[in-house]
C-alpha cells in the first residue's frame, strides 16, 4: 500500500502533519477522523503532486507581479488582524494567488509554519518573490508582537509604490503607442512603396543620391533578407537585456537614465521616495540604521544610488551620521533630504521626517507623470517629423531631376 503525507486539522484548528500507509485517500481521511482531525491534503510519497495547487511547467518561467504581491499583503494583514492563523490564512492566500510560481511558494511556506518556523524564515527561501525589506520587517515584527503594525507599513508602502508604478506606466503607454505605430508604418512603407520606385528610377537610369541608394538597399534587406533581419532584431534585444545584467552594462544604464533629459528628474525623484519610504518603514519597525541602509540598498533601482547606501551603512559603523553621508551626494539625493534627515537625529524622529519626505516626493513623482506625455508629445513629433522628411526629400529628390530633364 502507498505512503501518504497528509496535512489535517482538527475542530479546535490544530493543524497536523505527518505520514500514514493507506489503500486509498478515503481510508486515509477515515483513519484520522478517528482521532479527532479532517483531511485537508494529501500525497502520495514518489509521485508529484496533482492538486489545483501544482506547478505547470511554463509557469515558472514568470515571476510575480507588485498587484500581486500587494494583494497578498493586504488579506494577510486583514486576515491576522481577524485573528485567523497563520497556517489556514496562507493555505487561504494560496489558493487565491493568480501565479502558479507564487501560488507554490504559499503553500510550502504553509508547511514551514506547520513544521514550526516563523513566517519570515519562510520567506527567505522565496528571495525572488520576498525583498529583503519584506523579511527583515516581518521578523521583527514576530518578535516584538507588532506583526499586525508591520504588515500594515508594508502594505502601505508597496500601494505608494504601485500608486507611482502605475503612474509612469500609464504616462508611457501613448508614446509606446505612436513609436510602435511609426515602426509599423515604415516597415510597410520600405517593403511595398520603395521597391517600386527603385525600379521606376532604374528604368529611367536616374542618377540616386546616396541617401536614397541607402533607403533602396535598406529595403532589399528587408525584402530579401527579412529572416536574417528578425535574427538581428531579436539577437540585439537578447544581448541589451543581457548586457543590462552585467554590473558594467547596469551601471551604464543607470549613468544614462539619470543624465536623460526629461527622465532624469523621474528617476532621481523615485528612487529618493523610494529610498525615504523603505528608510521609515524599517526603522519604524525598530531595525537598527545601519541594518536598514543595507536592506534599503537592494531595494531602490538605480545602482547609483545603491552604492552610496551600502557606502554609507559601512562608514555609519564607524560613527558617522546618516545625513553627513548623504550630504556628500546632493547630486543624488535633494539638499532637503539631508537637511531632514539631520532634523530627525537631532530630534529622534526620522522615521517620522522620512514617512513625510517619500509622500512628498511621491506627489512630485505623481504630478510629472501625469505632465509626462504633454512633454514626451512634441519632441516625438519632432523625432518623427525629421525621419518622415528624411524619406520624403531622398525618395522625392530624384523625381525632381526626372522632371528637370525634360
Amino acid at each position: 500500500m502507498p505512503t501518504y503525507t497528509y496535512t489535517a486539522v482538527s475542530k479546535q484548528g490544530e493543524y497536523l502533519t505527518g505520514e500514514e500507509v493507506a489503500s486509498d485517500e478515503r481510508e486515509l481521511a477515515q483513519s484520522l477522523r478517528k482521532k479527532g482531525y479532517i483531511l485537508t491534503e494529501s500525497m502520495v510519497q514518489g509521485k508529484k503532486k496533482t492538486s489545483p495547487l501544482s506547478l505547470d511547467v511554463f509557469s515558472r518561467l514568470f515571476g510575480v507581479s507588485l498587484t500581486e504581491k500587494l494583494m497578498f499583503m493586504r488579506n494577510l494583514k486583514v486576515m491576522i488582524s481577524a485573528g485567523i492563523a497563520l497556517p489556514k490564512t496562507l493555505l487561504v492566500l494560496s489558493s487565491q494567488a493568480k501565479s502558479a510560481k507564487f501560488k507554490s511558494a504559499l503553500v510550502e511556506m504553509r508547511k514551514k509554519v506547520l513544521e514550526g518556523q516563523q513566517l519570515s524564515e519562510g520567506m527567505m527561501a522565496y528571495p525572488a518573490i520576498f525583498p529583503d525589506i519584506f523579511i527583515n520587517m516581518i521578523k521583527t515584527g514576530e518578535e516584538s508582537g507588532t506583526l499586525e503594525n508591520v504588515l500594515t507599513q508594508l502594505t502601505l508602502q508597496l500601494e505608494r509604490e504601485h500608486e507611482l508604478r502605475s503612474n509612469i506606466q500609464g504616462a508611457l503607454i501613448y508614446p509606446a503607442v505612436i513609436v510602435v505605430a511609426m515602426l509599423g508604418i515604415g516597415t510597410l512603407m520600405l517593403v511595398t512603396v520603395v521597391p517600386n520606385l527603385a525600379d521606376t528610377f532604374k528604368e529611367l537610369e536616374v542618377p540616386l543620391p546616396a541617401t536614397t541608394r541607402a533607403i533602396i538597399s535598406f529595403a532589399d534587406f528587408l525584402i530579401h533578407y527579412w529572416y536574417v533581419a528578425l535574427l538581428l532584431l531579436v539577437g540585439g534585444i537578447i544581448g541589451f537585456l543581457q548586457a543590462l545584467r552585467t554590473k558594467v552594462g547596469k551601471s551604464v544604464m543607470d549613468t544614462v537614465m539619470l543624465r536623460a533629459p526629461i527622465i532624469g528628474p523621474i528617476v532621481k525623484k523615485m528612487n529618493t521616495a523610494l529610498f525615504a519610504r523603505s528608510m521609515s518603514s524599517l526603522i519604524g519597525a525598530g531595525i537598527p540604521m545601519v541594518q536598514a541602509l543595507e536592506v534599503t540598498a537592494t531595494v531602490l533601482g538605480n545602482s547609483h544610488f545603491r552604492e552610496v547606501l551600502r557606502k554609507g551603512a559601512q562608514e555609519m559603523r564607524k560613527g558617522i551620521k546618516l545625513s553627513e553621508i548623504l550630504s556628500q551626494y546632493t547630486n543624488l539625493y535633494p539638499i532637503v533630504v539631508v537637511q531632514m534627515v539631520e532634523v530627525g537625529e537631532e530630534t529622534g524622529q526620522t522615521s517620522e521626517l522620512l514617512a513625510k519626505l517619500a509622500e512628498f516626493f511621491e506627489e512630485e513623482v505623481s504630478h510629472i507623470s501625469k505632465n509626462l506625455a504633454s512633454v514626451i508629445e512634441p519632441v516625438l513629433m519632432l523625432i518623427i517629423g525629421a525621419i518622415v522628411g528624411f524619406f520624403a526629400v531622398s525618395m522625392i529628390q530624384p523625381m525632381y531631376s526626372i522632371l528637370g530633364s525634360f
